[in-house]
Parts: structure tokens; sequence; C-alpha cells
């Protein structure tokens, strides 16, 4: 998950504060010397870092604390403003032309994830009703045009290609006349990338930039290479002028270093991160967001746009009806798990949830993903009637299933216990009030396992 290690460094950090009624000087002396750790085990920048601690002690010690927090968490209401204004304080958002085209290029180091960020790209503007033109702008690499192009079909965007051209600028001016020609109203131009940077791609670059005046430089580039991406980012940013950076992997990216110290140490603000394979993994970063899941405090607004993206409103109202009737059965069930599979990664969501940014918290519960799929074979093996009524399921029923679903009899009675205790918490939420901190007992859903 990312930034896992320096989220749950500052969440202990920041407990041991909470458990003092008042904060001396050597108090948070003590916190920032933890949060320097921390933020340096992350591959944060050193000079960022040295920088970020300075601001935070400035604040921290010998101000008023406002009436309406204690000392503690005025400490880490310094540390939240701060972390989201290292990382840029606000959404960055693409330029867009007011004469169409706009013309977005992307850049970057052989291997960081161009074409199929690009692709992506295109994919999000499309869902935002643009009109996007993918170009195929990469002479070098053979399988780049090919690669692109089949995005392109996948997503049913058009690709520009001139496959036996090894002129890059021409290829990128002559997309630009082809895109005012069928009116697309966003370019996006995926450019050659190398091992290393070198000044015969840089003068390419240069030549496009300056042939076709891109509305967008954007970088993309690795997360998992970390401080190499700072200064990937630098040398970039010193030879073209970026207008902003695409951090892809940023899933796999347990420390978050790059995502920390590109802002301050180039001045170019993230605009997106690649977060998974899927043609849908690109998300818009916002820095207020990732401060506040790397403080623990969750990020309910992301998960928020994503439910709204992904879950049917009229299928969740009917959903709804089936519960206060007790009418609900196992292809409801299964309609709900693929819902909330349409959301991403659980392990992800949960890190959107308040107090639940770190899953150690969560007390050895683990996300079982191919449990998922198990689950839902066993259901597509029952007939329709079982499926509705799971309480005719008898012995050798279940024994047709579980051969029907390559699993084992004790998994069908596992989920037909689950789905069973399901029904039955069901009836507890009608009556919410009267439950008080009962909570949930010992319920656990069929994708979670100790």
């Amino acid at each position: 998950m990312v930034f896992e290690g320096l989220a749950d460094k500052l969440q202990q950090t920041f407990k041991k504060l909470r458990g003092k009624g008042k904060l001396t000087e050597v108090d948070v002396n003590e916190a920032m010397r933890e949060v320097r750790m921390a933020l340096l085990e992350a591959d944060v920048n050193f000079k960022v870092v040295k920088d970020f601690i300075a601001k935070i002690k400035e604040q921290a010690i010998g101000q008023e604390v406002m009436e309406s927090l204690t000392p503690a968490q005025f400490v880490i209401k310094i540390v939240n403003d701060e972390l989201t204004n290292l990382m840029g304080g606000t959404q960055s958002r693409i330029t867009v032309s007011s004469r169409p085209p706009t013309v977005i290029m992307l850049v970057g180091l052989q291997g960081a994830g161009k074409t199929t960020t690009a692709g992506k790209l295109a994919h999000m503007l499309k869902k935002q009703s643009k009109r996007p033109l993918l170009v195929a702008a990469d002479i070098y690499r053979p399988a780049a045009i090919k690669q692109l192009q089949v995005l392109g079909g996948q997503l049913d965007i058009p690709v520009f290609a001139m496959e036996e051209c090894k002129d890059a600028v021409q290829i990128a001016k002559q997309a630009i006349e082809y895109a005012l020609s069928y009116t697309r109203d966003t370019v996006i131009i995926d450019t050659a990338g190398r091992l290393h940077i070198n000044e015969e791609l840089m003068q390419e670059l240069k030549s496009i930039k300056q042939t076709v005046k891109p509305h967008e430089i954007l970088l993309v580039v690795d997360a998992m290479t970390g401080q190499d991406a700072v200064a990937v980012a630098e040398s970039f940013n010193k030879d073209l002028g970026l207008d902003g950076v695409i951090l892809t992997k940023l899933d796999g990216d347990a420390r978050g270093g790059a995502a920390l110290s590109i802002k301050a140490v180039t001045g170019c603000p993230i605009k997106f991160t690649g977060q998974g394979e899927k043609l849908d993994a690109l998300e818009a970063f916002h820095p207020d967001r990732m401060a506040s899941r790397i403080l623990g405090m969750g990020d309910v607004m992301s998960l928020i746009e994503k439910a709204s993206a992904s879950i049917d409103i009229e299928q969740a109202k009917e959903m709804e009806k089936k519960f206060r009737k007790d009418d609900f059965n196992l292809d409801d069930f299964l309609d709900q798990m693929q819902q909330v599979r349409k959301l991403g990664p659980l392990d992800q969501l949960l890190g959107m949830l308040p107090g639940m940014g770190n899953l150690k918290k969560l007390q050895d519960v683990k996300i079982d993903e191919k449990e998922l799929a198990r689950v839902e074979a066993i259901i597509r093996s029952m007939t329709k009637k079982e499926r509705r009524d799971s309480s005719i399921i008898n012995g050798s029923r279940r024994k047709r299933i579980a051969l029907g679903s390559g699993t084992k009899v004790q998994d069908v009675n596992k989920l037909i216990k689950q789905f069973s205790e399901a029904k039955k918490m069901m009836k507890k939420f009608q009556d919410m009030q009267k439950m008080g901190k009962k909570g949930f007992g010992g319920f656990k859903m069929p994708f979670m396992s100790k």
C-alpha cells in the first residue's frame, strides 16, 4: 500500500502525543525527530525533509493552541497542512485550450509506462466527454505503435500513426492537422523514451515542443524509483519546462518519497497518479486527500467519487428495498459483491476510510481478493431456485455446487453460513438505535479472513 511505512510511523508518533495533556518544547522536538526519521526512511529528499521539519517546528512551538483543539491535535493539524503544501497545496488540473485541440505531450524515460498512461489519460478524458486522439510518435521502439493501436482499439479512441515515417516532429505536426479535420478536441502525443536521458532525445522533444506548441508537457515517471524519479523530473524540467508530472506504479511504492519530493524540488505539480494496470486506474492527484490518508484520517471524498462513478444508483435503491423487506437472496449478494469490486482493490478502499489507512490496525484481518472469485464461482454454480432460496441447499446439492465451482463442500457450507449471518445482520440494521455499541458482532464478509 502506498505510504504504508510512513503512515504507520507518523500515526505511532502522533499516538504518543495524544497521550499528553500538554506539550512541551521537548515533546515537540522528540516528535519532530521521529517524523524526520520517518520521512528519510520513506526516501524523501533530505533538503525537503529539513525544510519541512523547520516549518512545523516554527509553527508548533510558541503558538497559541486553538480552543477547539488539544495540543496534540494542533501539531497534527500543522503537519497535515504542511504535507498538503509540500505536495502542491491544491489539485493541479490540465490546461484546456480555448481553441481546440488541447495538445498534451507525454515525455519520460523508457519503461516508465508512458504508452499505457497515454491510453489511461485518453480513457479518463473520454469519460469527461472529450474527444481525444492518441498519437504514436515513438519512432524507435518497434512495439510502441502497435501497443498504442491496441489500446486505442480497446477504448474506441482513434490513433494517429505514420508507420513508415521516421520523423517524430512531422508525425506530431500531421496529427494536429488530423485532429482539426476530424474535430478531436484533445491530442495526446506519446513520445519516445530512453534508458538514459541523452541530447539526441532531448533535441527531438524540443523540436516537437517548438513545432506543435503543446498546452501541457507531462512527465511520466515511475514512483518506485524514488529519488531517481525526482532527479529525472529535475532534468526534464530544466530542458523542456514541464507543466506537470504523472506518477505511475504509485500503488507499488510503499515508501512514497517521489510523491513527497517532486513538487518541492522541481516546482512541477503532480497531476495524476497511476495505481494499477487497468485502463481506468489513473486518478487526479489531490494533495490534501493524500496528506489525510498518510495521517490515517482517510480520504472519504475520493471514496464517494469512486462510488458515484461505479455504482448503479437505481440498483442500489432497489437493493435497499430488498433489505427492508428481508427479500435479500444470493443473486443480490453476488450483485453487491460485484458492485464493490468495481470500486477497485479492497485494501485501497479501506485506506480511504478514517482510521483504517494502515491495515495492521485491523487486528490481523486481511483482504483475500481470491476469496471473492471463489465466492462468485460457488454462487454461479447454483441453480436460480437455489440462489433465491438458500434453505433448500441440502447435502447432495452442496456436493454438486462444490464440484461445479471447483471448490470443496466446506467452502460451500462456509458461504451459506456467512450469507445467513449477513441476512441476520441486515435485520439488526433496521433497529440500529437499539443496538447501541454492540456493532457488528462477529460477522465478517466472505472476502475477509483471519
